[in-house]
């Protein structure tokens, strides 16, 4: 027979998993019915949010759990973007086909790039993703007959069962399936065998070779399934704005993906949404601070906050590598500890 303690130290751990999808299916169902209460704004606002949160989702996979530090992420969010606009418009291929298309391309794209970056990796990587960032672009830009150049592409709506997915609110159904999706599946890789080599990887890559470990086959898989959320969550955005730019996939929202999995706490897929969330939350909350001070004051503030947004990025990077490199995963785990009933009893 267990005795009480044993039996109190098996419950807890139940108790506290039954507890977090509690919570999680509680999120999921206001996130479901805030199209109810919500002006349309704020729709958009947080479709883009989950656009973002599936594309941090695939940048922590490489950056936080393989220690493959990429600047080029934004490059295979336009690639995933331009499949799902080429295809839609030269095949007719309608969205449940373009979305895996566009995954499967961004990810063999990545792996592409990636091949020669195996043996490389802290700045030098960088360096090579950096590249791919640029050359991407470029094609995006110059290859006028295929991506219209700096005119962009236009995207029909999706439809579904013959139901069109034409303004922010029926898209944001689409894309909330998507993040739930994804951030299972984050879940369920890094709780595997695979996300253990990962982890390794990341850790000690040569001792984890040395023990069996497949370094170059596990970078591999860490570059596909990074550029794979980047290209899905790239067809998203293509169907939710119905445009294609180049513009939309600069090296400054590469910097931005980056500065999400730093500030969230690499390595941890909670990190991942609460960076995401941070990040896309912050320019408009500069902006809503800077249009009530200048409104009580007086004076536009806002012309210089604007103009300051990636320097306050790169310091906020700065200021969470210095005072909490783990981000804001790890102010989260220790204000649960903090103010946990179970603590408290104890």
């Amino acid at each position: 027979m267990l005795s009480q303690v044993e039996t109190t130290t098996i419950s807890t751990p139940l108790r506290t998993i039954n507890r977090d999808w509690l919570w999680a299916v509680l999120l999921i169902a206001v996130l479901a019915a805030l199209p109810l209460v919500a002006p349309r704004y704020w729709i958009y606002f947080a479709g883009l949010l989950g656009i973002n949160i599936i594309v941090t989702h695939g940048l922590n996979i490489m950056t936080g759990y393989t220690g493959l530090l990429s600047l080029g992420h934004a490059a295979f969010v336009g690639v995933g973007a331009y499949t799902v606009a080429l295809s839609q418009i030269h095949l007719g291929l309608p969205f449940y086909v373009t979305i895996p298309l566009a995954g499967i391309v961004a990810a063999a794209i990545g792996i592409a790039f990636g091949l020669p970056s195996l043996r490389i990796r802290g700045l030098y990587l960088v360096i090579a993703t950096l590249a791919a960032q640029f050359i991407l672009n470029f094609v995006f830009v110059h290859w006028q007959s295929v991506t219209n150049g700096d005119a962009g592409l236009t995207v029909q709506p999706a439809t579904v069962f013959g139901y069109a997915l034409n303004n922010e609110t029926r898209t944001y159904y689409l894309i909330l399936a998507c993040v739930v999706f994804f951030t299972i599946f984050t879940l369920n890789v890094i709780r595997s065998r695979v996300g253990r080599a990962f982890i390794a990887v990341r850790e000690r890559d040569l001792t984890a070779e040395v023990l069996g470990v497949q370094i170059v086959w596990y970078k591999l898989v860490a570059f596909a399934l990074g550029s794979f959320y980047a290209g899905v969550a790239g067809g998203l955005l293509a169907y939710f704005n119905q445009f294609v730019n180049p513009e939309q996939f600069g090296l400054l929202l590469s910097v931005f993906f980056l500065s999400a999995v730093i500030v969230g706490g690499m390595g941890s897929t909670l990190g991942a949404i609460l960076g995401a969330v941070f990040m896309t939350l912050l320019p408009e909350v500069l902006r809503e601070g800077a249009l009530t001070i200048g409104g009580t004051f007086g004076f536009d503030i806002a012309s210089i906050l604007v103009p300051l947004r990636e320097t306050i990025f790169g310091l906020l990077m700065v200021a969470f590598l210095i005072l909490e490199p783990r981000g804001l995963a790890q102010l989260w785990k220790r204000a649960r500890q903090k103010f946990s009933p179970a603590r408290k009893s104890a």
